[in-house]
């Protein structure tokens, strides 16, 4: 696999895509006689499921081929398109569909995101792909890179950040109705791995014949399967394989904050202490980051505060909102001029009740994320979390993971240069080697 890419090189290319005039994009082949994309699907369980039936309803899309490692999840899902080709290998969907699929979107476990989206890409694909984006911040990086050089269009499923909540919760704050920003605290009820804390000993229960485990694992190191302990669902608290509470939420509940203040990438990362082994994501956490300033920051940089597993920001903080309790999940942002709590899924309260009595909400509706992405590929508008968004957003997730795993070490973040200054061992967790015959490339 190749190096990260030298300081120098990524401050070019990025700064090339800043200023670069903003293309409609092309079709990787010609427009199909019925005005329809051809699409083809990555992971249709779960929310692939979920992300599979999002798509037709948007409409104008046509959805041709699908894949999935379990037989029984690849059955169910062509309830809805019975005439859409079936493959258990999404190597040899992207191989013998090339010709015929103009995009592709991954709802896989995370482990699996970053190499099936790069060789979507490759192949000239749009793609949409799950949050976190990735399992590890280098394939974020390259992720980011591999699309921006490709041309293709993409967007990131935090499908909340077209919701009239999430997109009001980010007018309100870019019209600077509480001022400048001085600090945010964003607090997730999820815990972060399953009931289940470390690895089971030995032995292996039956592979079901539905199953591809050789497939299902990827990229990950080898391990026994077991049953119903990492597929369908639980592999999401498991290290190998899934991104813990920080990689399921922090993506959706970071996003109308990078959205309206674009804060510069993170300097520092540190958090408090956790007991975490080698296999499975803490229960409960709280991670620090540092970010660089922007405009709409009150100073040169910004301080946020992660919390999840049920813990949420002090209530010396939060006792001026006295006509509500805290949501289960959300955000508290503290500007110069007022305090904004923006819940998950619903829109936003101002405080003081008092100081914000008159002030109306800007009235703003639900876009449709998934038709965006559709509109995009056919030529008609663009995304608004597209890779070149996501990607940070993601490495902003996972950096704290890292910083889990060092277990409360300040890290320094060179957000150019992909490395922490002051932490080899840290910086060898940005990425890891992949199983056999994987690979994550950017030609």
């Amino acid at each position: 696999m190749k190096q990260p890419i030298s300081r120098r090189s990524f401050l070019r290319q990025t700064a090339a895509m800043a200023a670069a005039p903003l293309i409609l994009p092309r079709l990787s082949l010609a427009q199909p006689s019925n005005g329809k994309l051809q699409h083809a699907c990555v992971g249709v369980g779960n929310m692939g499921r979920s992300d599979l039936n999002s798509l037709l309803n948007a409409g104008n899309i046509d959805i041709v081929a699908i894949c999935d490692v379990d037989k029984n999840m690849l059955e169910a899902a062509t309830e809805r398109i019975p005439h859409a080709r079936k493959y258990r290998d999404w190597r040899e969907m992207l191989a013998e569909e090339t010709d015929r699929i103009d995009s592709v979107n991954v709802s896989t476990p995370d482990h699996m995101h970053a190499v099936i989206a790069t060789a979507a890409i490759e192949k000239g694909k749009h793609v949409y792909c799950q949050k976190p984006l990735t399992h590890e911040v280098y394939e974020a990086r390259q992720l980011t890179l591999a699309a921006a050089k490709a041309g293709v269009v993409t967007q990131m499923g935090i499908q909340i950040h077209s919701h009239e909540a999430y997109r009001t919760g980010v007018k309100v704050l870019q019209d600077g109705v509480i001022g400048k920003i001085k600090e945010w605290h964003t607090w997730c009820g999820a815990a972060g791995r399953p009931q289940k804390v470390d690895r089971p000993g030995k032995g292996r229960d039956p592979i079901p014949r539905t199953l591809h485990w050789e497939d299902w694992i990827g990229v990950a190191p080898m391990r026994p399967y077991k049953d119903k302990l990492y597929h369908p669902f639980n592999w999401r608290g498991w290290q190998d394989f899934g991104t813990g509470a920080l990689g399921d939420f922090a993506c959706h509940l970071f996003d109308p904050i990078f959205c309206a203040i674009k804060p510069g990438p993170p300097l520092l990362i540190w958090t408090d202490p956790v007991e975490i082994n080698k296999e499975t994501w803490p229960m409960q956490e709280v991670v620090h980051y540092e970010f660089a300033g922007s405009p709409m920051t009150a100073g040169k940089t910004v301080a946020a505060t992660w919390y999840d597993g049920g813990l949420k920001p002090p209530t010396d903080l939060t006792k001026i909102c006295t006509d509500h309790d805290l949501p289960g999940t959300g955000s508290l942002i503290i500007g110069e001029d007022g305090m904004m709590i923006l819940p998950h899924w619903d829109k936003p309260w101002l405080y003081p009740k008092e100081k914000f009595a008159a002030y109306e909400l800007p009235p703003l509706e639900n876009l449709d994320h998934y038709g965006t992405f559709i509109n995009a590929c056919l030529g008609q508008g663009r995304t608004t979390a597209g890779f070149d968004y996501a990607g940070p957003l993601a490495e902003t997730a996972l950096l704290g993971n890292i910083a889990n795993r060092m277990h409360g070490k300040v890290l320094k973040w060179d957000a150019a240069a992909l490395k922490f200054t002051n932490s080899r061992k840290a910086t060898r967790m940005l990425r890891r080697k992949y199983r056999r015959s994987f690979s994550l490339e950017v030609g």
